[in-house]
């Protein structure tokens, strides 16, 4: 199993194929906000219901973790061009929920005209 904060400050970055988002390590989610920045006229879409099929689909492999996401189409045609991002709200894989020290943002940048996905771990979502 994949820690996502050594990943991350190790540089690992992911890829996404229209709608699913792969994500090199696995995690707890606790909630998954995506949408265009946040302004007064924009707000992410918040995510907590991960039973639901029609919202989302998650499928982890020995060493990744994919999200669907069934709402959008193209997510890096939505979001790339830093129009937008995926922040995970989440836990690393096992480690306990509860505990505020564990719980961590994690921004998911769709980077230009390539199918690559690059991560952040950001202190406060509302500063991006």
């Amino acid at each position: 199993m994949n820690s996502f904060v050594d990943a991350i400050r190790n540089g690992a970055s992911g890829f996404y194929v229209r709608n699913s988002v792969f994500f090199p390590f696995h995690f707890d989610p606790v909630s998954i906000w995506i949408g265009k920045e946040m302004s007064l006229l924009s707000s992410p879409e918040i995510i907590t219901d991960f039973t639901d099929p029609e919202i989302l689909g998650i499928r982890e492999g020995e060493s990744f973790t994919n999200l669907i996401f069934r709402k959008w189409n193209d997510l890096g045609r939505e979001l790339g061009h830093h129009k937008g991002h995926i922040i995970l709200h989440a836990a690393e894989k096992g480690s306990d929920i509860f505990r505020p020290e564990n719980l961590y943002y994690i921004q998911t940048c769709f980077l230009d005209n390539i199918k690559t996905v690059t991560f952040n771990l950001v202190e406060d979502p509302f500063d991006l």
